[in-house]
């Protein structure tokens, strides 16, 4: 028997757009001293022995899509299982939307071979039909598409050059489909949403005005 199965860890999953403030909100409770955040796995996803399957999906997503979302459903799995120190496992994303809202993205967008989603999703439907992934609150960073589009072109990480305001209104539209309307697919735990189109402070502001609703996930 594993000696983490001997501990009850509580995994609240931080989900939002692209530049949507994840990694502030994951920077900010880091400083937390019961939880541990565990951000996405970008520098995996930019050097697999040596290719960099995350530009190659964004330049070809049809060629390459089903490359890049097979190793993210590999990564998110391992955060997921990942041994940790502290009570709570903070996430950027999850396994879910990966899933539910890129891998649908790029079906609904026909930039994924309907052979290719079927695929992912019969190795999605096995991982969590038969290893346990429990998420005991989702914090959705709620952010326009637009203001999202204005922090890429700040931040000018060179994968996200090519990303059109197009691409973050259908991920934005999956995303409240799926957390706020519930319409889509399945939620695996009860959501917090925090607007998140302000600056710096406030959303800092909005941190610790939650910060009693997210830790209160560690007493569910």
């Amino acid at each position: 028997m594993m000696v983490m199965s001997l501990f009850f860890i509580i995994s609240i999953c931080i989900e939002g757009n692209i530049a949507s403030g994840k990694t502030t909100c994951l920077k900010y409770f880091s400083e937390t001293s019961n939880i541990e955040v565990l951000t996405e796995p970008v520098s995996k996803w930019q050097n697999v022995r040596g290719h960099n399957p995350l530009a190659l999906m964004y330049q070809d997503p049809e060629r390459w899509g089903i490359t890049l979302q097979t190793y993210i459903q590999l990564t998110m799995l391992e955060r997921h299982l990942s041994t940790i120190s502290a009570p709570v496992r903070m996430m950027e994303r999850s396994i879910f939307s990966a899933k539910y809202i890129f891998v649908e993205n790029l079906l609904r967008s026909g930039k994924m071979p309907e052979v290719d989603y079927a695929v992912l999703s019969e190795w999605f439907d096995w991982i969590i039909t038969n290893i346990s992934l429990p998420v005991d609150l989702i914090v959705y960073l709620q952010t326009s598409p637009q203001t999202c589009h204005e922090r890429l072109k700040k931040r000018c990480r060179e994968e996200e050059k090519v990303i059109p305001l197009e691409y973050l209104e259908a991920i934005h539209q999956l995303y409240e489909d799926w957390l706020i309307k519930r319409t889509s697919s399945p939620l695996p735990a009860p959501v917090l949403v925090i607007p998140a189109d302000h600056d710096l402070q406030k959303m800092l502001h909005h941190y610790e005005e939650n910060r009693d609703k997210i830790l209160a996930a560690s007493y569910l």
